[in-house]
């Protein structure tokens, strides 16, 4: 099961809800939160860069014993810039030029694409365990992530919830009142770049209609402006997913388009 967060602060939880959260603070993305002992936890931080796009400026994992700090090209084990392959009690830690990859024996896979693109598989033990942007990874979609006994919330209050309070930082959460604006007008084109032959091995393998959504929401957020982020970035982790499953996506980029 995935987790996975994307391009303009898209996030899909384990029980397979979308949701977007613009927040630029320090947020919990998963945790195991059993009281008793956590055996890890994954923090990011999100920040606009020079296009003013949404980037992962850094990620905090904590296996057991090990922290791990990610920046892009950069990779930090118990405060020590190290080289990978790196190999430490139970956590592989793999890097190039396109991607950073960390296996932890107790059942976690995490990858991020040192720009706007993270992935954290997790072991089925951890079923019901879990917290954060990522959900409770109980199977059931909604429940206990935006409707919690009588309480339902928006994406946003509960992506504030997920917050890590650090004493020193400055960040404004994202106000909880704004609303998305309807994309309907981008369908088409939407369904089209999703349905191209080159993905024709992905469509039975994901649920098409999550990366429809997300993709409509892009072309709205971008107004008109054909940049290769606002289409792309949901596209490469329709791509990206697809692969996950087991599907082999044709060559969808070429010259003129991502």
């Amino acid at each position: 099961y995935v987790c996975s967060t994307w391009g303009n602060n898209h996030f899909k939880t384990f029980d397979g809800d979308t949701y977007q959260f613009p927040g630029i603070c320090e947020y919990n993305f998963v945790s195991d939160c059993r009281e008793s002992y956590t055996e890890f936890s994954v923090h990011i931080q999100r920040a606009l860069n020079n296009n003013d796009h949404p980037e992962i400026q850094y990620i905090l994992v904590k296996i057991k014993d090990i922290m791990v700090y990610l920046k892009p090209k950069l990779v930090v084990v118990n405060g020590r810039i190290v080289k990978t392959p790196f190999y430490s009690s139970g956590v592989l830690i793999e890097s190039n030029d396109i991607y950073t990859k960390i296996y932890a024996k107790l059942g976690m896979v995490l990858m991020w694409n040192h720009e706007d693109a993270l992935m954290v598989e997790l072991d089925s033990k951890f079923n019901n365990h879990t917290c954060g942007l990522c959900g409770d990874y109980n199977g059931i979609p909604i429940y206990n992530e935006f409707i919690r006994g009588d309480a339902s919330y928006n994406s946003i209050t509960y992506g504030n919830l997920q917050k890590i309070s650090k004493p020193n930082s400055r960040c404004e959460d994202p106000d909880e009142t704004q609303a998305l604006p309807s994309c309907n007008g981008h369908r088409e084109e939407c369904e089209n770049l999703l349905t191209s032959p080159a993905f024709a091995d992905c469509r039975f393998r994901l649920n098409l209609e999550t990366y429809i959504q997300a993709c409509m929401q892009d072309k709205c957020a971008c107004n008109g402006n054909d940049d290769s982020f606002c289409l792309c970035s949901t596209i490469s982790e329709y791509s990206r997913q697809c692969s996950h499953a087991g599907g082999r996506p044709g060559e969808w980029r070429t010259p003129n388009f991502c």
